[in-house]
């Protein structure tokens, strides 16, 4: 299995492996620590996951220029 490394900040767009019930696979990044809050990309729904079920999840890191 390969790790994916956590070299996403915030406003960075991650894609998750499987879809939202929405439909949506992005998440924007709000808040990085311990814990990440995410946004939905399409509903604007907002989650917090930890980084380690954020590793298991993400598919690819989509980098977003600051």
């Amino acid at each position: 299995m390969e790790k994916i490394n956590n070299n996403y900040k915030v406003n960075d767009i991650l894609e998750f492996k499987k879809n939202h019930p929405c439909g949506g696979k992005q998440w924007k990044v709000i808040k990085y620590g311990v814990d990440c809050k995410l946004e939905c990309t399409v509903c604007k729904h907002v989650i917090m996951l930890s980084r380690v079920e954020i590793s298991k999840r993400l598919k690819k890191i989509i980098k977003v220029d600051n």
